[in-house]
């Protein structure tokens, strides 16, 4: 049987954070900085997780980007770090993502998401990008105070879905993620964004591709052995 409900991963799988780095190139004179901010902030959820801590996603990005600024030896103005953090409501879609949910859409699927995001930023994102009015319902970790890959996080959206994890496919940008979602099983597809490939350690996710495009077509047409559309 179909998974009845793709479940989709938000920032970097949808929006695209790199209409952050004119805020950091201002702030840190190196637009670069955003990726390594960004891998700390994920950094930084994932040991709240393990130690059994937790502070919602903002304070995680505005603490990341005050350890940012001390391992450059600066000091982030405040305006910067003001900016960067609203900059992160306001992100747009990849080009990809439109053509993808609406070819989905239009194969009747349910659409959803799961993110790290706390509610209020999700719907401003949703909102700013367009991409609201495409998802049945909208699911952030804050309702069981623990980041992904967590297998709370994936067994809440199952239960919030009122499907079983087996009915959901989840989709991301970050192999970590697929392969949390497989551990609490899910399926999974990867969207090999640039610099993004499957970890070797991991379990190969179900269905993977080079755009979200490619991906929602594998997943229409059943195209799912292990590694599909690895290079």
């Amino acid at each position: 049987m179909n998974p009845s409900v793709i479940l989709f991963d938000v920032n970097e799988t949808l929006l695209d954070l790199r209409a952050l780095r004119p805020h950091f190139a201002r702030a840190f004179g190196d637009e670069g900085v955003a990726a390594h901010w960004f891998g700390q902030v994920l950094q930084t959820a994932l040991v709240l997780t393990v130690i059994g801590a937790y502070a919602d996603f903002g304070q995680v990005a505005g603490a990341a980007l005050d350890v940012a600024a001390a391992r450059r030896g600066r000091a982030l103005a405040p305006a910067d770090r003001t900016a960067i953090l609203q900059a992160m409501r306001a992100l747009p879609p990849h080009d990809d993502v439109v053509p993808a949910l609406e070819r989905l859409r239009a194969a009747g699927r349910r659409l959803a998401t799961l993110t790290n995001s706390p509610p209020a930023v999700l719907e401003a994102q949703l909102r700013h990008s367009g991409l609201a009015a495409y998802f049945a319902q909208t699911l952030s970790v804050d309702a069981v105070r623990r980041f992904k890959p967590a297998a709370a996080v994936y067994q809440m959206a199952a239960d919030r879905l009122g499907v079983p994890p087996a009915q959901v496919i989840l989709v991301a940008a970050h192999d970590w993620d697929v392969a949390g979602a497989m551990a609490a099983g899910m399926r999974g597809a990867l969207v090999r964004r640039p610099g993004v490939s499957p970890h070797p350690l991991y379990p190969p996710p179900d269905y993977a591709g080079a755009t979200l495009v490619e991906v929602a077509e594998r997943i229409l047409s059943g195209d799912h052995p292990k590694g599909a559309g690895h290079p």
